[in-house]
């Protein structure tokens, strides 16, 4: 309209995914899990974590 044009693609930043540490609750590892990863602990296989910074359970 203003004869102004903006380059979007320019301008865009690479999303990076940044992991999350998770303990699971049955060996009490901590786990750096991305979004695609399994959650699964590398230990003992369990599947229910905690997120670690949630107070949850005293951890």
């Amino acid at each position: 309209m203003w004869g102004l044009t903006v380059d979007t693609q320019k301008d865009a930043k690479p999303s990076k995914q940044q992991p999350m540490t998770f303990i699971y609750r049955k060996c009490l590892t901590e786990n750096e899990i991305i979004s695609r990863d399994p959650i699964r602990c590398r230990e003992c296989q369990y599947r229910i974590m905690y997120r670690k910074r949630t107070k949850t359970g005293g951890f």
